[in-house]
């Protein structure tokens, strides 16, 4: 999580092969290639019409070519330390290996690679003078990079924290690159199952054949998730019903309402400082006089009554101030308590009697009159009759 606190299920650290999460770091830095790599690469998932580019960086074939651009003309054993020095950085130093055996078996069962090779430079895909065979090499190379579930989900810490490692706290990757990244991954991280993972979860995800889900939630959290049984599609099926139960708990999918979606935990307000939040926005909208600003927070649900340090309510800062809208917004709409005491004992008419708001200490006294305190059997009318007046205030 992007707070600096990690939390790892299991005390057993495994090494996962990496070749999925390479896919898409080798797009997230300019330094990486010199040119821009829209003239090689599209970036659908699907194209009715193929214009002798690869369809998204997310494939193998669209893979190789990135691997084409990184660091040009410079030898491959300078381009494999400097991604390894990049993945060790977006990993906050956390372990990031090399398995010799498995890029031995890339290499000699590497077939369809080099067939997907040999298409693309039949196709003009690669920078002029490339050598397709030594870019394969390193390909396989960058598909041997092993990680753990604890260093993969630094990497997508690194993400949701908008390029900045939490656990170093440098960064890593720009904004803008951060973005593009999380882009691909919504649209085409999932192989032929992202359309339907982008509608019932709506999170950036990459998955891979070694049954890994690399998962971000933008300034939230990242996650790695690791169950080697696959589905059809090449996806870990234990990680799909988790992100899926996840999102179920949670509102982070990206179209869940943060304000009206109250059947979903929302682990972003639960911090300490978010009552605290609260209130100095409604007594502060209440001092300026922002009838609009008084308006959204209470169709978002907020408590129109809460109480600062020393008790005062918006009705309070409201009538100190003669606001005599938002003294009528809160009473009128709000159907908010006309007297409450602040910890001097001072209602809102006192403070409208002494700053000499005659106009709002009417207001109150009037209203004081009709007024008629709610028990709780009655909470359910009355926030119909508040929803109601908000409606015709609209």
């Amino acid at each position: 999580i992007i707070d600096f606190k990690q939390i790892s299920p299991s005390k057993k650290r495994i090494a996962i092969m990496v070749t999925y999460i390479l896919k898409k770091f080798m797009l997230m830095r300019r330094d990486l290639v010199k040119e821009d790599n829209t003239k090689y690469l599209e970036k659908m998932q699907f194209l009715l019409y193929f214009p002798d580019k690869p369809h998204n960086p997310m494939v193998n074939a669209g893979a190789i070519v990135v691997t084409s651009l990184i660091k040009q003309g410079v030898n491959n054993a300078e381009k494999f330390d400097y991604v390894m020095q990049f993945l060790n950085k977006m990993a906050g130093n956390e372990y990031v290996g090399f398995s010799n055996a498995t890029f031995q078996s890339e290499r000699e069962s590497g077939d369809r690679n080099f067939a997907i090779g040999y298409y693309l430079k039949e196709k003009k895909c690669f920078p002029e003078g490339t050598d397709m065979v030594g870019i394969l090499d390193f390909y396989f190379q960058l598909c041997s990079i092993e990680v753990t579930c604890e260093s993969a989900s630094v990497m997508a810490a690194t993400l949701a924290n908008g390029g900045f490692c939490p656990i170093t706290g440098e960064r890593v990757l720009s904004p803008e690159a951060v973005r593009n990244t999380l882009s691909l991954m919504h649209s085409c991280g999932m192989y032929d199952f992202s359309g339907q993972f982008a509608f019932h979860v709506g999170l950036p995800a990459k998955s891979g054949v070694a049954g890994g889900i690399l998962l971000v939630v933008p300034n939230v959290m990242g996650m790695m998730c690791w169950s080697p049984p696959l589905d059809k599609m090449g996806n870990s099926v234990k990680g799909i019903h988790f992100c899926h139960d996840l999102v179920s708990l949670c509102n982070f999918h990206n179209y869940d309402n943060l304000r009206h979606f109250a059947k979903k935990l929302d682990p972003r307000r639960e911090g300490g400082d978010q009552r605290v939040k609260s209130v100095i926005n409604l007594l502060f909208a209440a001092y300026t006089g922002d009838v609009s600003a008084l308006r959204r927070f209470a169709l978002s649900a907020m408590d129109m009554e809460q109480r600062d340090y020393d008790s005062r309510t918006a009705l309070h800062v409201a009538a100190a101030e003669g606001h005599v809208e938002v003294v009528k917004f809160l009473l009128e709409a709000c159907k908010v308590n006309p007297f409450p005491k602040d910890r001097w004992n001072n209602t809102p008419m006192d403070e409208a009697l002494h700053f000499g708001h005659h106009d709002v200490f009417k207001i109150l006294q009037e209203y004081q009159v009709q007024y008629t305190p709610q028990g709780d059997s009655d909470n359910g009318k009355e926030n119909q009759t508040v929803h109601k007046n908000l409606d015709g205030l609209l």
